[in-house]
């Protein structure tokens, strides 16, 4: 019998699954979020069952060159990850993988949005292709992957900005937490903007 999922989908709905990447989820990748690994057969479940209701599915890929502003090598925020055509950057070998991929960060910009992507100097933003891969009968989204309060919570938040109903389920997702405290002022930021955030 296969597990449940935990989300429910529907011919309206698409599922983001964002960032899954060994970077990410591989406790030996380059920006090891803590338990990333663990979401890895979850989401699996999450894309069977929205395949099986009609549902989208659509991932998101960090895709950075070698420098880039928003490596802290370059004078950003964040160690070396997901360089173009690394091992750190291909998806997860045991993620399901059935749908479209949209690689942000492409260029050097902040690609924390899988709808959005940021000059890391002047912080203008710019669109992904992510809108365009979603019908206009979607209405709702379940946004998961690594990680939570960071490239989840701002695809989640923009989500929000376009006029979805928008759920992040707490199992199907992990905190990087930098400071402490990170992934509690991440769930309230969520809520406050009206995303629904779930167990």
């Amino acid at each position: 019998m296969s597990e449940p999922s935990i989300a429910s989908y529907d011919d309206t709905t698409a599922l983001i699954v964002v960032d899954v990447q060994n970077d990410f989820a591989d406790p030996v990748g380059g920006l090891y979020v803590r338990g990333g690994e663990a979401v890895v057969p979850l989401v699996g479940v999450e894309v069977a069952a929205a395949q099986n209701a009609g549902a989208t599915v659509v991932y998101t890929q960090d895709w950075h060159p070698e420098d880039t502003p928003h490596f802290e090598k370059d004078g950003g925020s964040w160690p070396v990850h997901c360089v173009a055509d690394s091992w750190g950057a291909e998806l997860h070998p045991e993620l399901l993988v059935h749908g479209p991929v949209v690689r942000k960060g492409t260029s050097g910009e902040d690609g924390y949005s899988g709808f959005s992507v940021r000059d890391p100097v002047s912080g203008v933003p710019a669109p992904t292709q992510l809108q365009s891969l979603l019908d206009p009968s979607v209405r709702r989204l379940v946004v998961v992957g690594l990680a939570g309060d960071y490239c989840v919570k701002e695809t989640a938040l923009d989500g929000i900005r376009l006029g979805y109903e928008v759920e992040v389920p707490l199992a199907l997702t992990r905190f990087v937490e930098l400071a402490e405290g990170d992934a509690d002022q991440a769930v309230a930021e969520l809520r406050d903007a009206g995303v629904a955030v779930t167990p």
